[in-house]
Parts: C-alpha cells; structure tokens; sequence
C-alpha cells in the first residue's frame, strides 16, 4: 500500500510543551515538533532520557498541557480546550503503558480494581457481571490467569506486572496504545515475551502503537518508522530499516554507533561515535525540516543538506 493513501489516526504539528520553573524563564522540554502516526502501524520515538520523548507520550494522552501546536487524532483537535464528549474519547481510544510496572500500578488495590479503573471512570460496562466478565478477559488476553484479578501487584513478576499494565489499557478497547519504554525495566529474557505480546495483541485487534525507547535494537524489532529526537526537536524520521541503512543525521550515527554486536571480536573494534552538538553552525544558515527521498526527514541547513544528498548517492 502507498504510504500517501494510508490513514493518518495521529497528527501532531508544531507541538511545544513547557514548564514553569519558579523565579525563571519556562523550560521548554519539547519545541515544534511535527509527525504522524498511519493506523495500524507501529511508531517508534527514539532519544536519550531527557530528550523530551515521555512528555509527547504525556501531551497526547492529555497528562501534560501543551504550550503551542496542535495534536488530531482522527482528524479531531485533542489538546488545550476541547468539548466534554472529545475528553471522553480520548480517555477511551489513547491508552498509555508506563515504564515502571511497579510505580504504575496502586499497591493498594488488587488487580480487579486496577484494570477495571478506566470502566469505572467512563461508566463503560452495564452491570457488575460485565466488569468482572471484562476483566477476566483482559487478563487472559495478556497470558494472565482470571484468578489472578484478587491479588495484589506486590504478588507478581516485574514481567507479569507490565502485562497488568497490558491489561488495563486494552480493557478500554483502545485504537491507540504509547508504550513508553515497557520494557527497559524488565529482566532480558522477559522482554521478548512482552514484545511478542504487543506484537500479536496489534495483529489480533489492528491497534496502532507509538513505541518510545532509548533502545535502537528494540524499536528496529517492533517499529515500522521512527523519528529520532534530540533536546526537545526531532532531528530524523524515516522507514526503520531505511534509517538504519542510511543515517544522516550526526546524533542519528551516534545513537546507532552504541548498539551492542553480538560478535565480541566487532565489539572490541567498533568505534562508538559521541555527537557534539557543536558541528552544527545555525548562526547565519538555520536549519529546516527536509523530505531528503520519499518517507525520510532530516533537519538541517543548506550545507548540511547538500552533504547528506551526496552520502546518499
């Protein structure tokens, strides 16, 4: 299917998000960002920690407020003001996986409560039959025992925890899922196990996810395009595979520089590139946002464009 007759569910144009910082100027965490998200396709948000990649997370599901830009989905406006019926909508169709399994989910209450905790707030089941039927069913959707809903989160694996996670997004009947680095607290053997879950679960539903990580190796697994984004700016966004062929951008060959080889004798030779964000000179020629071939995105000045055009030839 052409990339230009696909359905865009996410548009996100000139995104700023800001906080108040007592006694100073705003810090601005997130700057003019652009980029949308096709249905049924896997989105990955690729940056160190503090790039600002969780505050977009946020901003969409409406936790963070945002300062500029718009953010549609379906072709609606869901960020600042919006209608009482659009803030429902998007408490229904925008789910959110957290990092921390454990720090996301109340200690105090068992399971049934914690993934029945979006139908109680949206009134969305008939009777008390139908929660507890819903709630069996997310859990056994995730690989999880019905059991299991009368325990509490302190009587599960950190892998088992990320599948309550799992369990009290769908149970929402989502189009949307941000999995914000689901994984990167868990053990290595159980990563893959979440990520075949995602996986089928987007197979089995036609859900669309925005999958944010720090991880290159991970989002080349799961994700169809990524955008890289350094400071608050994304600074490169293409196909996963084109990107990983055909990095341009310098902070882009950083991030891919540090992925672990399996062969040790290529590790102890690779030579990890450090970006420096000093190569760039915006002084007089500021940079701009450049399709450089069909589907993949750069930022750069007049100069620096010219220099990636002729690597890709």
């Amino acid at each position: 299917m052409m990339t230009e007759e696909r359905e865009v569910l996410l548009d996100v144009q000139h995104l700023r998000v800001q906080f108040k910082v007592r006694g100073r100027r705003p810090f601005v965490a997130v700057r003019d960002v652009s980029f949308h998200v096709y249905k049924g396709e896997t989105f990955g948000l690729v940056g160190e920690t503090g790039s600002g990649k969780t505050t977009i997370g946020r901003a969409i599901v409406r936790i963070n407020e945002t300062a500029g830009g718009v953010i549609k989905f379906k072709g609606q406006k869901i960020n600042g003001v919006i209608p009482k019926e659009v803030d429902r909508m998007v408490t229904q169709k925008i789910q959110m996986i957290f990092q921390d399994p454990m720090a996301s989910l109340n200690e105090r209450a068992k399971v049934d409560y914690i993934v029945s905790e979006g139908l109680y707030n949206t009134r969305n089941y008939k009777d008390e039959a139908d929660r507890r039927a819903k709630v069996e069913e997310a859990l056994m959707e995730v690989g999880l025992l019905p059991e299991f809903a009368s325990r509490f989160p302190h009587e599960f694996s950190g892998g088992q925890r990320q599948r309550i996670g799992v369990a009290r997004a769908l149970i929402m009947e989502p189009e949307f899922i941000i999995a914000d680095e689901p994984i990167s607290s868990l053990d290595v053997s159980i990563r893959a196990q979440v990520l075949n879950l995602l996986s089928a679960l987007q197979k089995e539903k036609g859900l669309t996810y925005m999958f944010i990580s720090h991880d290159l190796s991970v989002v080349r697994f799961i994700a169809d395009r990524v955008a890289v984004i350094y400071k608050g700016e994304i600074v490169e966004l293409a196909e996963t595979e084109e990107l990983f062929r055909n990095p341009l951008h310098p902070y882009t060959r950083a991030l891919l520089s540090a992925i672990p080889t399996p062969d040790p004798r290529i590790e102890r030779e690779k030579k990890v590139l450090v970006y420096d964000p000093t190569v760039h000179d915006y002084s007089k020629d500021k940079p701009k946002w450049v399709e450089i071939r069909p589907g993949h995105f750069v930022m750069g000045n007049s100069v620096e464009i010219d220099r990636y055009e002729s690597m890709l030839n």
